[in-house]
């Protein structure tokens, strides 16, 4: 069987840098993505798409809120859904026009994916995760505060905004119909935005408004498929300590052992690469080969020892 690789791109490389995000400009930026990405596949990789949607949510709960006097507003869970369907649409669409134009016999499928909580997660009890628009005083809020629950924070002088927790995935609901799919030679787009929060009660799944981190949840779903390689697709090309000092050092191979080093020495910052090396780290403890990291067009030469910074166990 062909190996299989699980690819986390981010929500903001498919809005590119001084874009306002129109969905010609994110076509545009996908295109781009599933070029790089077919590299992969010719290499003899089944491959599993996964991404991020933070800007593309922020958009629909803004869109959500400025039409609250005319329609009802959305939950947050139904928002990733949608994110999920729309951006799921965008890759598929794009990835079956580049097989055609090169033909190659793939079926394409994005499949809307739900990711279990803990409802007992710490993170519920400190919600930390700004979403949706900016608002200038907390009397805008006030209702939402009053009857919805809302947790707000001022951000950074630019406003107030709703935070929500941010709980660990611990389970993909939808991941033995993926690996059917990705056994099955198919491209797969899965657990876009880290999946739908959903928790179990009363042995039925519920939605609840949270924010996975979208690399965690693509390292658990690399280990629940039994990926090989789990490569994460970032705005730079190598991981580096010194990041953004005037001596930045780049490394091309480092182990777990490395990685907890760093991480106690603060190398890796809490909102940017952290995050990406601890669920490294876990796909590595649960059994996985290697990870990667790397710039989206690096991708292929970074699967082939050429460039980017590769984790191993040892």
């Amino acid at each position: 069987m062909k190996k299989v690789a699980v690819i986390a791109i981010g929500g903001n490389s498919l809005i590119k840098a001084g874009e306002r995000g129109t969905i010609e400009e994110q076509f545009s930026a996908v295109q781009d993505t599933v070029e790089n990405i077919y590299e992969i596949i010719k290499l003899g990789y089944n491959v599993v798409i996964t991404h991020g949607n933070g800007p593309q949510v922020g958009n629909i709960l803004i869109q959500s809120e400025a039409g609250k006097h005319q329609v009802p507003t959305l939950p947050l869970y139904y928002c990733g859904a949608f994110s999920q369907g729309g951006m799921g649409f965008m890759i598929q669409q794009v990835a079956s026009n580049v097989f055609a134009r090169e033909g190659l016999q793939k079926d394409v499928a994005a499949i809307v994916t739900q990711v279990l909580v803990d409802a007992d997660d710490p993170a519920f009890s400190a919600p930390s995760k700004p979403i949706g628009p900016f608002y200038k005083t907390l009397d805008e809020l006030q209702h939402r505060i009053e009857h919805h629950g809302w947790q707000v924070v001022e951000d950074a002088g630019r406003g107030y905004r709703r935070v929500v927790a941010s709980p660990r995935p611990i389970d993909i609901i939808e991941k033995k119909i993926i690996k059917t799919l990705i056994d099955a030679g198919n491209l797969v787009i899965a657990v876009g935005g880290g999946g739908i929060p959903v928790i179990r009660r009363d042995n039925e799944l519920q939605g609840i408004s949270a924010v996975i981190d979208k690399d965690f949840a693509s390292s658990l779903l690399a280990t629940e498929i039994n990926a090989n390689v789990f490569i994460i697709s970032t705005g730079i090309e190598k991981v580096a300590l010194n990041f953004k000092t005037a001596n930045p050092l780049w490394l091309d191979h480092i182990t777990a052992d490395d990685c907890q080093k760093y991480i106690t020495a603060g190398e890796f910052a809490k909102g940017s690469m952290l995050p990406k090396i601890e669920a490294s780290l876990k796909f590595l403890q649960n059994g996985g080969e290697k990870v990667i990291i790397t710039s989206p067009s690096k991708l292929s030469a970074a699967l082939q020892n050429q460039t980017g910074t590769h984790i191993t166990l040892s």
